[in-house]
C-alpha cells in the first residue's frame, strides 16, 4: 500500500526504510502523550543513574537507560498504533517481535558522536541484503538547531567495510562522505521515526541549556537476535492485562517481581565522542 513519508514522496514502508533507511510519521500522538512519555523517562533516568549499571554512557553528558513496559504509562499506545504495527509487519513480517524498550539523553554539553551504526551488520543484512530489525524514536521535546539534533546518512544501511572499528565504527577516513550525506532530523514532540539502526547516524552536540530525551522502541525480526542484548522483563498481572495483540509480539520474561535492570547495551567507542 504506498504511503507517504517525512518528505512527502508516495513509496512503500519496506521501500522507503531499504532506500534512506529510516521514515518518520509526523503528529502520531498528542503533545499530552509525549509529555506524559518524558514524564517517565525523567522519572526512570533519576532512578536509574542512582544505582550502579543502571545508565550507560553514549558519550560526554549522554545516556542510555533501558526500562520496562510497566515504566511507560503509553507502551501499549505505543506498540499497538496503527503506523507503527503497519511498519513492523511490511518489514520484518507478521511475526515481529518487541524485544528493546529505552531511551537516550543527551543533556547540555553533550558532544559530537563519532559516527556509527548501533550493531554489526548481521549475516541476514551482509549476505541476502535484508534488514531484521528497526528502532523507533520519539522525542520527548521539540527539537531545535541548538539542542544536538539527530544526524543520520540516508542510504548508509549497507555500508561494510573492513576498516569499521567493532563493525560499526567508520574511519575518520570516511567522514567526508558521511558529512556530505548528512540529514540533521527536528522532530516534534508526538512525532515518530522508525529507522535500520544499521544506517550511519550520530548525535550532535548539545549547546542548549536542555535536554532532549528520545525513546527508543526495537523490534526483530524472527532471525535476529538483538533481543539478547536487552533485559526488559513484565509482571504475571501486567501481562495478563495486555491485549492479545500485545502479548503476540512481546517477547520478554514474564516474572513475579520486577528487577532494576543492568544496562547490557553498550556501544563501545562513544564514550569518548569527538571531544
Amino acid at each position: 500500500m504506498p504511503r507517504c513519508n517525512m518528505n512527502g514522496m508516495t513509496t512503500s514502508m519496506r521501500d522507503a526504510i531499504y532506500t534512506d533507511g529510516i521514515i518518520a510519521r509526523r503528529g502520531a500522538f498528542s503533545t499530552a502523550w509525549a509529555d506524559a512519555m518524558r514524564e517517565d523517562i525523567e522519572t526512570a533516568f533519576a532512578e536509574a543513574i542512582a544505582r550502579p549499571g543502571g545508565a550507560v554512557g553514549r558519550g560526554p553528558k549522554r545516556w542510555y537507560v533501558e526500562i520496562h513496559p510497566s515504566q511507560l504509562r503509553g507502551f501499549v499506545d505505543l506498540v499497538t498504533h496503527p503506523w507503527v504495527t503497519a511498519v513492523c509487519t511490511e518489514v520484518l513480517g507478521p511475526d515481529y517481535e518487541i524485544v528493546e524498550l529505552g531511551f537516550d539523553i543527551p543533556f547540555a554539553g553533550a558532544v559530537n558522536q563519532p559516527w556509527h551504526r548501533d550493531f554489526p551488520m548481521p549475516a541476514a543484512t551482509r549476505a541476502e541484503r535484508r534488514l531484521n530489525s528497526l528502532a523507533f524514536n520519539l522525542t520527548g521535546v521539540d527539537t531545535t538547531d541548538d539542542m544536538g539534533p539527530f544526524e543520520i546518512a540516508p542510504g548508509t544501511q549497507f555500508d561494510d567495510h573492513p576498516d569499521f572499528g567493532h563493525d560499526m565504527f567508520p574511519p575518520k577516513s570516511h567522514y567526508a562522505r558521511y558529512d556530505e550525506l548528512a540529514v540533521r532530523k527536528y522532530p516534534q514532540r508526538g512525532d515518530i521515526s522508525a529507522r535500520s539502526a544499521l544506517t550511519i547516524h550520530r548525535g550532535t552536540a548539545n549547546h542548549s541549556e536542555k535536554s532532549r530525551p528520545v525513546l527508543v522502541l526495537g523490534v526483530d525480526a524472527p532471525d535476529a537476535t538483538n533481543g539478547d542484548k536487552h533485559a526488559m522483563a513484565v509482571t504475571r498481572p501486567y501481562w495478563a492485562a495486555l491485549p492479545q495483540a500485545v502479548r503476540d509480539h512481546l517477547h520478554c520474561p514474564v516474572v513475579d517481581e520486577l528487577t532494576p535492570i543492568t544496562q547490557k547495551h553498550t556501544i563501545e567507542g562513544l564514550v569518548m565522542g569527538e571531544a
